[in-house]
């Protein structure tokens, strides 16, 4: 399976991390917030998660 490009952009807030995905071909961005404490991995993932969820909405 072929990787695809997404941008990711941690922000912390505190002992909150926000993090932004965007997909580059679409320009559909979300974002999502955890606990700091998480892990940058396992934020990155809901966050890549929740923007494979917003684009399959979009298909159809």
């Amino acid at each position: 399976m072929a990787q695809r490009e997404v941008l990711i952009e941690f922000t912390q807030i505190g002992r909150t991390v926000k993090v932004s995905a965007v997909d580059p071909e679409t320009l559909t961005e979300v974002v999502i917030q955890g606990p700091a404490g998480a892990g940058l991995e396992v934020l990155r993932r809901n966050a890549i998660a929740k923007l494979d969820y917003v684009l399959s909405r979009k298909r159809g």
